[in-house]
Formats: structure tokens, C-alpha cells, sequence
């Protein structure tokens, strides 16, 4: 598979990074009504000759704009562009969204930054995108740009759970998927992806109480991940060097061991005794199990977390 180019600005770009197709949005998660979009931009690409683009920012619009809101985030760039990688995409361009960019006028990005900077030859957004100061700019807007400014636009319709276009009942949406995690519904969210929601990290060194008590967990701060539901769930985790390991994780804050304050997913990789601190993992969740609870005994809570693991192995036939 050809290896996707990560491109940071818009200014600048020698001829090979200007001049494709693009599909532009946060494209947080990268879920099916994402991949609409950017299979418009891919046609284009097809008929014009051009390399399949996609723009995103960085930081996020509602990080920028509001800050001061919980944690969001679906995944972290570098698993943003393996998705896009699968997806064919050639270039991914990472607009660094500061003062400059944030005051730009609608007309003025498409000037600016589509146009004189990518060279943009087709822009393919979503029947809902918005862009410019104020979020003044539409896909109508889009269209009348394009057309003064010499690049095609083609609008992705809204595409529902059971497949239908143009309908207002529910769409795949980002919203959606981070409300299905919060209900604890994973499979829910998987749906809408088109994969597993997965949570990437390093793994940090804690008290090794899990090992001590027969079954040891690689510790993951959610950071700037939306927060799932708490509780038990059924993993698939993946090592950098490919190995994928069933498992069962606890996503929370453990409050009858230690209650810390910010959630951590602990998850206990089956059939697997490595040293893996300080690596990066990622994983998948596929089936919550039960909500998070605080146990009386450290020997009433590693009781059930051998039933959780079992009740794990049925679900991933592990």
C-alpha cells in the first residue's frame, strides 16, 4: 500500500504537494459519512489525473474555539491518517488553525489557502461543512468560489444507518458515535466507524497491582479521548509490531484501588507476559461488559475480573 504523506501548512508547497483533489472537514474518526466525502474527491481525482488530498486542522475547530469543553477526540492524527491510508488518500494536509487562518472570511480561505496555497483542482465537502470567519461559508458558497475560482466542488448528501441519501433521520455523524460510547455501545459506534473505536497511548508504569493479583494490565490515559462509558469491556489491543491480543479492559478510575481522577483504560492482555512500558498500543473496543463498580475486597474484585475475562473470551471467541 502506498504510504499516505503528511503535510503540515498550506504555504509554501512545492509542485508535487499542490494540485490534487481534496475532501475537506475534521474528519474525526473518519467514520461512513466522512468516506462519502472523500470517495467524491477520489472520483475527481480519478477523472483529473490528480493525487487524492484530504484537509484537516489542527487543532481541532471545537478545541480552538471552545477549550474549556470535555475531551472529545475520536483518535489522534496518526491513526486519523492510517485511516485515510486504507482509504487510498495520498496526502493529508494538516492546516494549523491559529489567529491567521481563524480570521480568514470565507472568500478568503478559499482565496488563500485552497486555491493560491494547495492548488486545489475539485473540493469535495459535506452536505453540512462550513467554513470562514463566523462559519460563513456553505457548500453553496463553495460552489460559487469554485466556479470564480477555477476548481470543481462536488457536495456529499447526508447518509443514514440504513444506507439512505438525503433523509433527515439519523445520519453518521461523529456526535453519533461519541454518544453511542458514552451510552456504552461500542458495536453502535463500530457501525458508524466502519471499524472498532480504538484508544491509542503509551503504556504507563503504575503499581503492578494487577500482576501481583494474577492479572496484569497495560495502563492507557484517555487523554484527550471522549470518555467512554465506565466499566468492562471485551479488547482487541494491537503492539506496534503488529501482534493483535484479545483481552478485557476496565475504562475508569478504579475506585477500589486507587480512584484517580483522570480515566484510565487498564486492559489485560490474554496469553501475553511481555515488558511493554512506555510502548504504544491500540485498543479496540468491542463489547462493553458491565459498568465500573467498587468492590469491598481486593478479593471480591479479582473474582470478578476472572469472570469478566471469561465472559471476554466468549464474546472474541479467544
Amino acid at each position: 500500500m502506498k504510504r499516505i504523506r503528511v503535510i503540515r501548512g498550506w504555504k509554501d508547497l512545492s509542485p508535487d504537494d499542490r494540485g490534487a483533489a481534496v475532501a475537506m472537514g475534521s474528519f474525526d474518526g473518519v467514520h461512513k459519512g466522512h468516506q462519502q466525502v472523500i470517495e467524491l474527491a477520489g472520483r475527481a481525482a480519478g477523472e483529473a489525473g490528480a493525487p487524492l488530498g484530504v484537509i484537516t486542522f489542527d487543532p481541532h475547530p471545537r478545541v480552538y474555539f471552545r477549550p474549556d469543553e470535555p475531551a472529545f477526540r475520536l483518535m489522534k492524527t496518526d491513526q486519523q491518517a492510517r485511516a485515510l491510508e486504507k482509504l487510498n488518500v495520498d496526502i493529508l494536509y494538516v492546516l494549523p488553525l491559529d489567529a491567521e487562518l481563524a480570521g480568514m472570511t470565507d472568500r478568503e480561505f478559499a482565496t488563500k489557502v485552497l486555491h493560491d496555497g494547495l492548488g486545489a483542482r475539485h473540493v469535495a465537502v459535506g452536505f453540512d461543512n462550513s467554513f470562514g470567519k463566523g462559519r460563513t461559508g456553505t457548500p453553496a458558497t463553495m460552489r460559487q468560489y469554485g466556479a470564480e475560482l477555477g476548481f470543481g466542488v462536488s457536495v456529499a448528501d447526508p447518509v443514514g444507518a440504513n444506507g439512505s441519501k438525503g433523509g433527515e433521520g439519523d445520519k453518521y455523524s461523529s456526535t453519533a458515535v461519541r454518544q453511542a460510547l458514552r451510552d456504552g455501545k461500542p458495536e453502535v459506534a463500530a457501525e458508524i466507524l466502519g471499524r472498532p473505536f480504538a484508544i491509542e497511548g503509551p503504556v504507563q508504569r503504575g503499581r503492578q497491582l494487577g500482576r501481583k493479583l494474577g492479572f496484569p494490565t497495560a495502563n492507557v490515559d484517555l487523554a484527550d479521548y471522549v470518555a467512554p462509558r465506565f466499566g468492562v469491556y471485551a479488547t482487541r489491543t494491537r503492539l506496534s509490531d503488529g501482534r493483535e491480543f484479545a483481552g478485557v479492559a476496565n475504562i475508569g478510575v478504579n475506585p477500589t484501588v486507587h480512584g484517580v481522577t483522570r480515566p484510565l483504560l487498564e486492559v489485560w492482555l490474554f496469553d501475553f507476559d511481555e515488558d511493554i512500558y512506555d510502548r504504544v498500543i491500540e485498543t479496540d473496543l468491542v463489547a462493553f461488559l458491565r459498568p465500573e463498580e467498587k468492590f469491598d475486597s481486593l478479593e471480591i474484585m479479582t473474582g470478578q475480573v476472572m469472570r469478566d475475562a471469561a465472559d471476554a473470551r466468549k464474546v472474541l471467541g479467544a
